[in-house]
């Protein structure tokens, strides 16, 4: 055992006037030679164990995002379109897509939990504070309502119409502040992004769903133009694939309907490609967060990851 000395009694002290003025210290640790403290790796963390939890999603939750979110967009716009005296078809379009998508988006979520049990035990106690807990509790209400939409008659119909619109708006966005809300860094670092991002995405699949399916109303191409113009303005991470699905939504979409937008085979060919960008996208940000937890700790970073999970 190694006797103090007066140097080592200062250097102590020293340490510790330093940990009452700036409440830490900044000094390396001593690791003491053929100690048992684990080494940590890029790879595998401590002990054999990630430093962080990477997803374990598969593709049925990136599909969910994507589905649940045009839906939730497309309700919105069906309320619109019914609150302007747009024409019926579009509004009873956008019902059905809203409908359409919440009875996919459902069944894509249990299929990633396992068991219908494990959606219906996430409904037994709503938790503000979470955004799991809020967005379970959403995707149960808006698919209720939106199916309501399209089986009651008219004016109870536009109950749930109403209704299912104001769902949208957190179906449409809830997922980008599920993923901002975790540790992860590839998501973390872009939590005030994401939920504009995934709304603007929401949005362009929706218009550009209701587009394909006959509709070709002025406001739709507005609000594809506009998403897709939020899409390009949009600073991308270094992801190759979040780069890839954000050309798709933005630039691409952005610049043919700026330049022939009153083309019906234009708009559906930008269309098309919107809805691929949306796609892409949701699969890029899933298969980007992966990758930085897997990544979340290297020795440049000094355990900056650690400490972020």
């Amino acid at each position: 055992m190694k006797v103090p000395t007066a140097s080592s009694e200062a250097q102590l002290e020293q340490l510790r006037r330093q940990a009452e003025i700036n409440g830490r210290v900044n000094r390396a640790g001593i690791r003491p030679s053929g100690s048992p403290f684990p080494q940590a790796t890029s790879e595998n963390g401590y002990y054999g164990l990630p430093l962080l939890k990477p997803p374990v999603w598969t593709w049925e939750i990136p599909t969910y995002f994507f589905v649940g979110g045009m839906g939730g967009a497309a309700a919105v716009i069906g309320a619109m379109a019914r609150i302007s005296g747009a024409d019926p078809k579009l509004v009873r379009d956008a019902r059905w897509a809203a409908a359409v998508a919440a009875n996919v988006s459902t069944p894509l979520l249990i299929a990633d939990l396992g068991r219908p049990s494990r959606f219906l035990n996430m409904l037994r106690i709503l938790k503000p504070q979470s955004p799991m807990s809020v967005g379970a509790w959403i995707v149960a209400a808006f698919g209720g309502a939106s199916t309501a939409a399209i089986i009651f008659p008219r004016r109870l119909a536009d109950v749930f119409a109403f209704t299912s619109a104001a769902l949208g708006l957190g179906m449409s966005t809830y997922t980008g502040v599920l993923l901002g809300a975790t540790a992860i860094p590839a998501w973390s670092e872009h939590k005030r992004v994401l939920p504009i991002h995934f709304g603007a995405s929401a949005v362009a699949s929706a218009a550009s769903t209701l587009e394909l399916m006959g509709n070709d109303e002025k406001a739709l191409h507005y609000l594809a133009l506009g998403a897709a113009a939020v899409e390009t303005v949009m600073v991308a991470p270094r992801h190759p694939l979040i780069r890839l699905g954000g050309i798709l939504s933005g630039p691409v979409p952005l610049a043919l309907r700026l330049i022939r937008g009153r083309s019906s085979r234009v708009r559906r060919a930008a269309a098309l490609i919107s809805l691929a960008g949306s796609l892409i996208t949701r699969f890029a940000w899933v298969a980007a967060g992966k990758e930085s937890a897997r990544l979340s700790f290297s020795p440049a970073r000094g355990g900056e990851g650690a400490a972020g999970g």
